[in-house]
């Protein structure tokens, strides 16, 4: 069984520099890889440890500038990870127009505009490993989730078209779709009283995900080995969707 990565000679870009991002970043770089970051956060990006970019991933000119610099700093992109991700969680009918506005645009606009730009690298020199961070909100039907809940549905049908327009080019697009993970988008919802209770009778596994739950599922399919894999969504959920 593996129990490590060889990333060597891997060039690897992530976008998103939260909890799970920044954890996947460290891993990449620890397997080899060369890595570049980009977050609009500086202060987040500081904390990664990794070569970073500071960018405004919602808008589109400023997504292809980004993917341009990192090309250029690393010379060439083998591997790109998107773990952009917000939430505000309410009711539909208490959802203002710029709370559905705001995480279309973080969520799913900048997966579009980032992962078109590096899909016009990666086609072209025939690889690349293309891994979004979904969630299992983009199957389930969760309260108070709608606008998150449609921005991780549209990035599942948004990779399986990209996965069968590039798959003949040597290109693989794939997603790994968590359950309820500890990180900074979490904290404040699992600290309400009786949520993580409540939340953990939902998995057969009794826990919450961690951060390092999703590195091997995301390195898999960073990997060459990982080459007859595209358009999956992989759910690392502690079996929350058998239920």
């Amino acid at each position: 069984m593996r129990t490590t990565w060889d990333f060597t000679g891997t060039r690897a870009l992530v976008a998103g520099a939260g909890g799970i991002g920044t954890v996947i970043a460290r891993e990449l770089s620890a397997a080899g890889a060369t890595v570049v970051v980009l977050d609009v956060d500086k202060d987040k990006l500081a904390e990664t440890g990794v070569n970073s970019l500071a960018a405004d991933l919602t808008s589109p000119d400023a997504c292809r500038a980004a993917v341009a610099e990192a090309r250029q700093l690393l010379g060439g992109i083998d591997v790109f990870v998107h773990a952009v991700g917000v939430n505000d969680r309410r009711p539909v009918l208490e959802t203002p127009d710029e709370v559905w506005d705001r995480l279309i645009a973080v969520n799913l606009t900048s997966a579009f505009h980032l992962g078109r730009a590096v899909g016009a690298v990666m086609v072209p020199s025939g690889y690349g490993r293309v891994v979004y961070l979904s969630s299992v909100s983009g199957l389930l039907a969760h309260r108070h989730h709608a606008p998150y809940a449609a921005t991780k549905g549209g990035i599942n049908q948004l990779l399986r078209v990209m996965a069968r327009e590039w798959a003949p080019h040597g290109v693989t697009v794939n997603a790994v779709a968590p359950g309820y993970t500890e990180t900074d988008l979490t904290r404040d919802y699992l600290a309400t009283p009786g949520m993580r209770d409540s939340l953990e009778s939902l998995v057969p596994a009794g826990r919450l995900g961690r951060p390092d739950d999703l590195t091997g599922p995301v390195l898999f399919l960073a990997s060459a080995e990982s080459a007859f894999v595209t358009g999956q969504v992989l759910y690392v959920d502690g079996g929350r969707t058998l239920v």
